[in-house]
């Protein structure tokens, strides 16, 4: 059995209730959601795999309005105790997801200006999100394979969010192929 996941619902409102073969959770935006309702899920029970939707901003220009596999997760907000960007005091740099990819930069805002996209694209992500940093390590924790494919709604500036909104359910619909495609469900 795997685990699908997602952030919000409406990340998944192409996709069929029953899906087979899939359990189906909603975490709730940003890390520490997506840290409990992931933890809470493989506590419960034994995953094959844990495979994970959703919408990122794409800070990279050269990157289309697709799906993409992400290959790793850094943290966009935070700070360690000698003032470095991108790295906790407490948890890797980088969380690695066994997939070639993208790298995505994970943060509890919803990043939508020009400002913000010139202090993250330095850390190396082609993508912004707010889970798949919680959902990797989450994962890793566990011993669980993880799959991330985002889906780009945006690209992170000026108004993203009303972007977002006008494209998420698009975003789904994409996703939801990508899953048929490559998991015959």
């Amino acid at each position: 059995m795997k685990l699908l996941v997602a952030a919000l619902e409406a990340e998944l409102v192409a996709f069929p209730a029953d899906l087979p073969g899939f359990d189906r959770l909603v975490t709730g935006p940003g890390k520490l959601q997506a840290t409990y309702a992931l933890t809470r899920a493989l506590d419960a029970r034994a995953y094959d795999e844990v495979v994970v939707v959703g919408t990122a901003g794409a800070i990279d220009a050269t990157l289309e309005a697709a799906v993409y596999d992400i290959e790793a997760a850094i943290q966009h907000d935070v700070t360690d105790i000698d003032g470095k960007v991108g790295q906790h005091v407490s948890l890797p740099p980088r969380v690695e997801l066994g997939r070639d990819g993208v790298t995505i930069a994970t943060g509890d805002h919803f990043v939508d200006d020009a400002e913000a996209v010139s202090v993250i694209r330095p850390l190396g992500a082609r993508l912004v999100d707010m889970e798949t940093y919680a959902y990797g390590w989450v994962a890793e924790q566990f011993g669980v394979p993880i799959r991330v494919l985002k889906a780009v709604s945006d690209r992170a500036q000026d108004d993203a969010i009303t972007d977002w909104r006008a494209t998420v359910t698009a975003c789904s619909h994409q996703l939801r192929d990508t899953i048929r495609a490559e998991y015959g469900v």
